[in-house]
């Protein structure tokens, strides 16, 4: 009997425990009871959305409203104002009247300006025909300044006394005024023989437009005191003598380096010329200036353009998106009032005239309604204030009567800076002139 139940035990010791048994003693690690993963998911039906009935929420959508549709608005707004700006000046039809990309010189259109007295500003260079001043290569079209004790027979001590320059014995000059071509060196009046000589070449009585637009592509002289210049000169004083009929300077700039204060060779300038006479020329009205970021002008070729109609004129550089001035007119506020002429008096104390009152324009543009040439040239110093007194170290001072003396004396300072000739020179690669109308048109 007791054999049975120790049988009976065994047997009962032999069967597998339950694995989730709660009255298991193992210490298996699978041991732990585990209880059902609760879903939280919304059961399916109408949900609440609380917020959508906050006053706040509904506050800054009807805020977002009305700011979009300012926005619209202001876009829309914005567009009819730039439609209605520039519909006067809408590209018209231009056709190109002339092109030069200066392979060799055409002097069928550009004739050399041959002076000594710096064309009323007082420049030290005398304008030459010489091919050391002015000469065409693969670059294109260089004017270059060369002093004249190195390519003349003028001697150093010629420059400053007994020496006389005539140019008209040979039949050079090209100025009527006999102070234009004839000079004597003496170093009592403190006159000198033009210590540097340089090109100035035209198309006056060659080409010209009146409206259109002209671009030449350029770069730029280095050398202190150097001044390149791209621009336009009426081909009759209609109005009068300058500035009663005008000037269009499309580009000017210095030659002297980017730390020169009144801006070197890193800008250049656009400008119009204006005004009953010499001392009430308003070019300050109508002028602006172009720094380039990094280099300077002389570094490489640039563009320099500008576009003229009855309504406007401006200038640009490279591009015609890149304006640097634009001077619009105004039939209502033509450029006598512009220039607040009338209230103002000469070195007689006579109210100044309107030299264009009997000008048929009907924009108030004149003296910008008449035809004008091209001018390319490259002057030395001058007595104009182009250069300052003061300013940059300059060694000259403008009043002086021997201004062009102490230039000369410092020419170690200066000449240094000038480098060999393609950099003391401007060089032009190109020339282009459009007259405003369809080609084949009336008033082509």
């Amino acid at each position: 009997m007791q054999d049975s139940l120790n049988v009976a035990a065994a047997a009962v010791s032999a069967e597998p425990t339950p694995r989730h048994s709660m009255t298991s003693t193992s210490s298996a690690p699978d041991s732990t009871p585990r209880y059902r993963f609760r879903s939280y998911r919304l059961a399916a039906g109408k949900m609440e959305k609380p917020w959508l009935e906050d006053k706040r929420i509904k506050k800054t959508r009807i805020n977002n409203i009305i700011v979009l549709t300012l926005v619209f608005l202001g876009f829309a707004a914005a567009g009819v104002l730039v439609y209605f700006l520039s519909k006067p000046y809408v590209q018209g039809d231009y056709c190109l009247v002339y092109e030069d990309n200066f392979k060799t010189l055409d002097k069928s259109v550009w004739t050399h300006e041959v002076q000594l007295d710096g064309f009323g500003n007082g420049a030290f260079d005398w304008t030459t025909t010489d091919e050391k001043n002015s000469y065409v290569d693969a670059e294109g079209l260089h004017i270059v300044p060369t002093l004249t004790n190195q390519t003349t027979s003028i001697t150093s001590d010629q420059l400053y006394a007994n020496y006389t320059l005539d140019l008209t014995k040979d039949g050079s000059c090209t100025s009527k005024a006999n102070s234009s071509c004839v000079v004597t060196s003496d170093p009592v009046k403190g006159k000198m023989i033009p210590p540097v000589r340089s090109a100035r070449l035209s198309t006056k009585g060659r080409k010209s437009i009146r409206y259109g637009r002209v671009e030449v592509v350029a770069k730029m002289p280095k050398g202190d005191w150097l001044w390149p210049a791209i621009w336009m000169m009426p081909e009759n004083d209609t109005y009068g003598v300058w500035p009663r009929s005008g000037e269009i300077d499309i580009a000017e700039s210095r030659g002297n380096g980017r730390d020169y204060p009144e801006g070197g060779r890193n800008w250049y300038y656009g400008t119009l010329h204006w005004g009953p006479t010499h001392a009430s020329d308003a070019y300050w009205k109508t002028s602006n200036a172009n720094k380039i970021r990094r280099g300077t002008f002389a570094d490489g070729f640039h563009t320099y353009g500008m576009q003229w109609t009855p309504d406007y004129i401006y200038f640009y550089i490279d591009s015609r998106v890149h304006q640097i001035e634009f001077i619009g007119f105004d039939k209502h506020k033509p450029l006598y009032d512009l220039g607040n002429f009338a209230k103002q008096t000469d070195e007689n104390n006579t109210l100044l005239d309107n030299p264009w009152a009997k000008s048929t324009s009907t924009t108030g543009n004149a003296p910008f309604d008449q035809k004008f040439y091209l001018i390319l040239n490259l002057a030395v110093g001058g007595t104009n204030g182009w250069f300052k007194d003061k300013v940059g170290d300059k060694p000259w001072i403008d009043d002086a009567q021997n201004a062009q003396w102490t230039f000369w004396n410092a020419a170690k300072s200066w000449l240094p800076t000038w480098g060999e000739p393609n950099e003391r020179g401007m060089t032009v690669k190109s020339v282009k002139m459009w007259q405003a109308g369809a080609c084949g048109s009336p008033e082509l």
